[in-house]
């Protein structure tokens, strides 16, 4: 199976990918098998830019055929994160390759409702904003089902869309993302596979998604206009994408599972021309990534054995050291046991593996000038508080760079509880004077008119951004640390007070580029972590990243660490580090100083506990999964990956 524009093979990647792509370097069977259990053709690409520049490529192409033979395309378009870097590549290949859009007509999936044209929220706006502007398309051309026509137009609009849909010849190409509840579009669990354009309730699952564009899920509508699933299936071609690890989960479910209505997405499977196209993260459950020795003979690399065993220990309940000829062969891995001689052979090689994982502070290193790059100015302490603390006992001339300013994930009554804190010191020490009444006015004046999604004023991103600061060295403090250990880099691309953020520039590059050739680290530390709901933190790596391939300075050893949201997998993990029951209380004690961010955090995912309560509960299940495996038993643990 090859790649419709690329030629590339299905299981394109690298990097982590190459888990995947090690088992498809074996036997043709495990493609064929894989085929077979994939019900949905899927490519898994390196990085979320791979996936866009692939599907940007074949909407230019058709773009370009119908053109040359005199005749439109027709564009079924979609919003939210995942389809930007597709539109980001065909507005490059407007300005730069002279890809027109005049013969382009587009067909939007859906819409909030109530939602106005003009809502900062809406998906009009969105469009027009993160596409059609940008390019030369008619705007007569454009269609985006309205959330504002009156509740009794409702159902005239639609059956009104569905014809315009059909007047124009139908959907050539339609661009989907994909829910964590398998909904396409909006049509949320228990939508007919024969629903048309139409009025929905939405999924709590979804409001809640989407409450951090809002500022609250209180704020999310909860109704939306949207294609139906007979709509989408009626495309000639549809290109469905998915990013991240927490999709994981559901593309498997939409690629390998049984049709279902409760999952919206498994009704792709009856459509003819469909290709789902995920980043490696995104792919990662998928059973050729996850579990391919279940499928046929593999090659067992060292990284292969490692995983098949260690899942074998987890399937069978028995610690490594304990495992069996019957355990192997009944799920499949007699052929490993064969190459090594006996499971002992092979239970001990692995288990030594994951045993040299393991650096306590001994095993650390010393004296090494060190740069760690915090997103936020809290992922520092809640992703690698313990290491951090080692490190400064290991006497490493430690830096701690926060790349953003983290401003948006204030509450508002927090900024009035500082302004409060001004006045009351103006009135009783005199300090600040009348320009402390100045700023009180001004901010409660805003404050009061205040619409949710609205851009804070500069003297509330800056009252935030300093909250946030000051929270940051306090917590470093708890480490060892002081002010002097901090650099606030403010990468321009955050600086837009809105959830959404601009790309990354040459600007923020530059900034991290100058810390790099100032400082020269010799180690530094990354956040590898795919599932922040904002994607700063991908962000932030694509500008280390750039930084590092610019630099002058010599190339320092990269440490990725996972953030709030999920912990590196031991058996993907570098270094897996112990910490005993005081180091996780130091820890816990620094994310405590983030007082903007404790009790209810204005960002917190699909995670109810506060951040502290998960990083508790992850370090300890760390430590507690090698316990099962039958290796030491240690309180707490962080895992780490070096590149």
């Amino acid at each position: 199976m090859t790649h419709p524009v690329t030629g590339a093979p299905a299981d394109v990647g690298t990097g982590h990918e190459a888990r995947g792509r090690s088992a498809m370097r074996g036997p043709s069977r495990v493609r064929e098998h894989a085929a077979a259990r994939e019900r949905i053709p899927t490519f898994v690409l390196d990085e979320h830019e791979d996936i866009a520049h692939v599907v940007a490529s074949r909407i230019a192409a058709l773009i370009r055929e119908r053109e040359a033979a005199g005749r439109p395309v027709v564009l079924g378009l979609a919003t939210g994160s995942t389809p930007i870097g597709v539109y980001r590549e065909l507005i490059r290949m407007h300005r730069e390759e002279g890809l027109s859009f005049r013969n382009v007509v587009t067909f939007n999936l859906d819409e909030y409702y109530p939602m106005t044209p003009d809502s900062i929220h809406s998906y009009h706006r969105f469009m027009w904003e993160n596409l059609f502007d940008h390019v030369d398309v008619r705007r007569e051309n454009v269609h985006i089902p309205r959330g504002d026509v009156p509740r009794d137009e409702v159902e005239a609009a639609c059956k009104q869309y569905e014809r315009d849909i059909v007047a124009a010849g139908g959907i050539d190409f339609q661009i989907l993302g994909v829910g964590k509840t398998g909904h396409i579009g909006f049509n949320e669990p228990g939508s007919g596979a024969e629903s048309r354009t139409r009025l929905v309730h939405l999924d709590a699952v979804t409001r809640r998604d989407a409450a951090a564009d809002f500022f609250g899920e209180e704020f999310v509508p909860k109704e939306a206009i949207t294609m139906g699933v007979a709509t989408i299936l009626d495309a000639r071609e549809i290109a469905i994408l998915a990013t991240g690890e927490h999709k994981a989960s559901i593309v498997r479910r939409a690629v390998e599972g049984e049709i279902h209505h409760e999952v919206a997405a498994t009704f792709l499977q009856r459509h003819p021309n469909t290709t789902f196209y995920v980043d490696r993260a995104a792919g990662a459950d998928l059973t050729r990534i996850a579990t391919p020795w279940l499928l046929d003979e593999v090659q067992w690399t060292p990284d292969m054995m490692l995983r098949a065993v260690v899942w074998l220990s987890q399937e069978s309940g028995r610690a490594i050291l304990k495992l069996t000829h019957r355990d192997y062969a009944e799920h499949g891995m007699s052929s490993l046991v064969s190459r090594y001689g006996s499971p002992g052979a092979v239970n001990g090689e692995v288990f030594n593996a994951l045993g040299a994982k393991i650096r306590g502070k001994s095993k650390l290193p010393k004296g090494r000038r060190t740069i760690c790059f915090s997103p936020h100015p809290d992922d520092d302490v809640i992703s690698m508080g313990g290491i951090l603390r080692k490190f400064v006992e290991n006497e490493n001339e430690m830096l701690v760079a926060y790349m953003t300013s983290g401003n948006i994930a204030v509450f508002d009554h927090d900024v009035r509880r500082y302004v409060d804190f001004l006045r009351r010191l103006e009135h009783d020490r005199g300090i600040g004077g009348s320009d402390v009444e100045t700023l009180a006015d001004r901010v409660y004046a805003f404050l009061e008119s205040k619409q949710p999604g609205d851009v804070d004023i500069p003297e509330v991103q800056d009252i935030k951004r300093i909250i946030r600061e000051s929270e940051a060295v306090a917590g470093i403090e708890v480490m060892g640390l002081t002010r002097a250990n901090a650099r606030f880099l403010n990468l321009p691309f955050y600086q837009t007070g809105k959830v959404k953020k601009d790309p990354i520039g040459p600007a923020d590059v530059k900034i991290v580029r100058d810390l790099l050739e100032e400082y020269r680290p010799e180690i530094v530390f990354v956040a590898g972590d795919l599932s922040d709901p904002h994607g700063t933190h991908r962000m932030c790596k694509e500008a280390i990243d750039k930084a590092l391939a610019e630099s002058t300075a010599p190339r320092p050893e990269v440490w990725l660490y996972r953030g709030a949201w999920q912990e590196w997998a031991i058996t993907d993990a570098t270094w897996l580090v112990p910490m005993s029951q005081e180091e996780l209380r130091t820890k816990i004690q620094a994310i405590f100083k983030h007082q903007s961010q404790k009790d209810s955090a204005p960002f917190p995912g699909q995670d109810d506990r506060e951040f502290w309560q998960r990083v508790d509960s992850r370090n300890k299940d760390t430590a507690a999964l090698l316990d099962r495996l039958g290796l030491a038993e240690y309180f707490a643990m962080e895992a780490y990956v070096v590149e």
